[in-house]
């Protein structure tokens, strides 16, 4: 199929491109390079990557300009699965099929691990010569980044989630806290496949900005989703973990039928902006319809 055979297409090119910028696993300090390489090359998704070439794709772009962010987006959520994963956070031993970072080496070097991918995400936005766009616009990049990262994003996101354990949270509070948690990061992805574009317009660049809030929070639908209806061995992690930690999802809210019709309304939406985009834009209406359609 041509949606699968450009999304293997997107991973295997981002799988190339990390390699290249991560630090060799026999450079000092090895042991924190190779916690490093561990923790983001090998299976995952890279929803977050074929999000930034789809969305430069759809403005003709070059995929070799996009490689830099595509790397940049991955290392940042490579980052925050470390940290989400230990113990003193969600604490899993279990991540994309294998054990997580802090089981197969330690709690320090895990956190060092993901201190140093942060870092070197910016770094990557900051020197690639690929990326062919002026210095404001690149600060702009480096600045949508940080934003969707820090505490008004992901960094944000994950501490009302940790506050929200236990408690019983609105629709309203559960859509704010995933809008920062899991969705700041996937609309980043997609602005910066647009940024990597010197003359974006502000209109477009509205209308693929709103798809990616909308894609953002329907893939948090699904994952809650999945903690029900999912198995261990495909979606990689222990099925039922969110609900054993008394987490608020939106199956606990809105009941399981309500949870897909809320994942099914946020994927029109994201279709509706898309509605004056051309054929270039098909691969990220494909990506919305595979979002609420995967099985891990």
């Amino acid at each position: 199929m041509p949606f699968l055979e450009s999304l293997r297409g997107y991973q295997s090119r981002v799988e190339t491109a990390l390699a290249h910028w991560l630090p060799a696993a026999d450079i000092q300090p090895d042991h924190l390079h190779q916690a490093m390489r561990y923790a983001v090359l090998g299976d995952g998704k890279r929803i977050r990557p074929v999000l930034v070439y789809a969305s430069g794709e759809a403005f003709g772009v070059d995929l070799a300009v996009l490689d830099g962010p595509a790397c940049a987006v991955e290392m940042i959520h490579a980052y925050s699965l470390i940290h989400d994963d230990l113990p003193v956070m969600d604490d899993d031993d279990l991540r994309r099929g294998r054990p997580t970072c802090h089981k197969a080496y330690d709690e320090a070097t895990a956190i060092l691990a993901g201190d140093a991918l942060q870092a070197l995400a910016f770094h990557v936005l900051a020197h690639d010569s690929t990326i062919q766009v002026d210095a404001g616009q690149r600060l702009r990049m480096i600045d949508t980044l940080a934003l969707a990262s820090g505490s008004r994003g992901m960094a944000g996101g994950q501490a009302i989630d940790l506050a929200s354990v236990g408690k019983q949270l609105t629709i309203t509070e559960l859509e704010n806290m995933h809008i920062h948690k899991t969705g700041a990061l996937i609309r980043s992805s997609v602005e910066l496949g647009a940024l990597s574009l010197q003359d974006i317009g502000q209109h477009c660049f509205k209308k693929v900005s709103h798809y990616a809030k909308c894609i953002g929070l329907a893939f948090q639908i699904q994952d809650d989703i999945l903690d029900i209806e999912g198995n261990t061995e495909i979606i990689g992690k222990p099925q039922g973990s969110d609900l054993a930690r008394n987490k608020p999802t939106y199956p606990n809210l809105l009941g399981l039928a309500g949870a897909k019709q809320a994942a099914s309304d946020m994927h029109a939406e994201a279709l509706a902006s898309l509605e004056n985009f051309d054929s270039k834009a098909d691969i990220l209406r494909e990506i919305a319809d595979y979002i609420v359609k995967r099985e891990k």
